[in-house]
């Protein structure tokens, strides 16, 4: 039984060790090209391929799959099944119909809640309880296949897009672990999805990590948690770029405007949570509530407990966030 493993980024790293490690023959591992990276630009592996190196797999980086010598190389190699574990491009109908026993994806979300390029992000800025894991048969639609497996999570308040990624990765490889050998040996049947009830998650921008302090203290929370790693929360002190990694939300109001930076006393650090509330050093008045900044990193530096932040800057309570970014 012959498989070719299709995937870029670390989310993805954990699947394919997985089905190497369970003695699978993968006969490629089908990962993005090398793109230029940092400071002087030098041209860096994808992750899937180190793994793949490292595991002494046949590795082919096309620029895309629709070209029809990659499709036709595809081909030759006569797959039984394809496995796509965040590949970063849509796979045409000709991918889709080489493999004998279909295209299998692992996507994270509970389709058909949360299709489409950011699902992750999503359910944090959404305020989800829950997420989870879905391998599902690909078809031609945005993540819209027959669901072969499922497997839900909680979504934790601390959670971040990088920190649940990181848990459902590892979650996904078991999955496909133990979905895989069912789909091939017919204990599985795949069961359609309820199209009504889909929602989209749309590819993330740079700009969406703008804060509006207009919005909530839970709103802007949310976005905090979303979007690390990127785009990042982001706002502005006096004209320098001031990113916001990590935050916590109060259901209390100052007299303040929007954006003004507050002071935080005792009384109101005891409301914070046990394990945060030591590095807690002053509030945001939003639209609706205050945020408790607890990382943040001005352009070019390391990032900062708040605590380090309002003691490396003098005058910072009082002052306003965001304007000009």
């Amino acid at each position: 039984m012959s498989i070719i493993f299709v995937g870029t980024p670390p989310f993805a790293v954990p699947s394919l060790r997985r089905l190497a490690s369970a003695g699978h023959e993968i006969s490629a591992v089908v990962t993005q090209p090398d793109r230029p990276a940092g400071r002087h630009r030098t041209p860096r592996a994808p992750p899937v391929k180190l793994a793949a190196e490292e595991l002494g797999l046949r590795v082919l980086q096309p620029e895309s799959l629709r070209d029809a010598r990659a499709v036709a190389e595809l081909r030759a190699l006569a797959p039984e099944v394809i496995v796509v574990v965040a590949y970063g491009q849509i796979l045409r109908p000709e991918v889709l119909a080489i493999p004998t026993r279909g295209v299998l994806n692992v996507h994270p979300s509970l389709l058909p809640r949360w299709r489409g390029a950011s699902p992750i992000p999503a359910a944090i800025l959404e305020g989800d309880e829950q997420t989870g894991v879905t391998i599902m048969l690909m078809d031609a639609g945005m993540d819209s296949g027959p669901i072969l497996s499922q497997e839900a999570f909680t979504i934790d308040v601390h959670d971040t897009s990088a920190s649940l990624s990181e848990r459902l990765a590892t979650a996904s490889a078991e999955l496909l672990g133990d979905t895989l050998p069912r789909w091939l040996s017919g204990e599985l049947e795949p069961v359609p999805q309820d199209g009504s009830q889909a929602t989209t998650s749309p590819l993330l921008r740079k700009e969406d990590g703008v804060i509006d302090w207009r919005m909530s203290a839970p709103d802007i929370w949310r976005r905090v948690r979303a979007y690390n790693p990127w785009p990042g929360a982001y706002t502005a002190l006096d004209r320098e770029l001031l990113h916001i990694w990590r935050a916590w939300s109060l259901d209390v109001d100052s007299s303040a405007e929007a954006g003004i930076v507050g002071d935080i006393d005792e009384a109101l650090k005891a409301t914070l949570p046990a394990d945060i509330a030591h590095v807690a050093a002053f509030t945001v008045q939003t639209g609706s509530g205050i945020l408790v900044p607890l990382e943040v990193q001005r352009a070019g530096r390391r990032i900062l407990s708040a605590d380090e932040f309002r003691r490396g800057i003098s005058g910072l309570i009082g002052r306003r966030l965001g304007g000009e970014e």
